[in-house]
């Protein structure tokens, strides 16, 4: 009972834990991503390429709200803009893999490009995770302290 309650609620920095807290905050912004990305392909007739680039930024803006609200509880970087300037770069990379990715799935390999989405999003999640983990919520995390003092402002 007790983990079951630490799982859902209060502050942890357990990397477990933290890890199953942001599969169901991926899980909600992958959510808001794919129905983007089919709303506005499927519904609107934008190219699939840029439904996906939108989709991802509204997942991306999902993903951060609810992370430092629920997920991570130590914070590298005081100053809130510039965490989710950070938050939001680490974002671009994984923006990066995905449009790779879905280029790859749909246009070389053939795959739907709602499948292709299913597979990009699993490289997405596991750069996300680990990166914004290690670089922003992180005690051991190399931004940390005296290397990047304007971050702190």
């Amino acid at each position: 009972m007790n983990w079951t309650r630490t799982l859902i609620a209060g502050r942890t920095n357990s990397t477990t834990i933290q890890c199953i807290r942001y599969t169901v905050v991926g899980g909600c912004a992958f959510v808001v991503d794919f129905a983007t990305l089919w709303g506005l392909t499927e519904w609107l007739s934008i190219h699939y390429l840029v439904s996906a680039a939108i989709a991802f930024l509204l997942g991306l803006a999902t993903n951060y709200y609810l992370s430092v609200i629920w997920v991570f509880s130590d914070r590298v970087v005081q100053n809130r803009p510039a965490e989710f300037i950070a938050f939001g770069l680490l974002g671009i990379i994984g923006l990066g893999l995905n449009e790779l990715s879905m280029y790859v799935f749909t246009g070389v390999v053939g795959y739907h490009y709602l499948a292709s989405k299913i597979c990009a999003s699993g490289l997405t999640f596991v750069w996300n995770f680990v990166s914004r983990k290690i670089l922003l919520f992180s005690n051991s995390s190399p931004l940390r302290g005296e290397s990047c003092p304007e971050l702190s402002a």
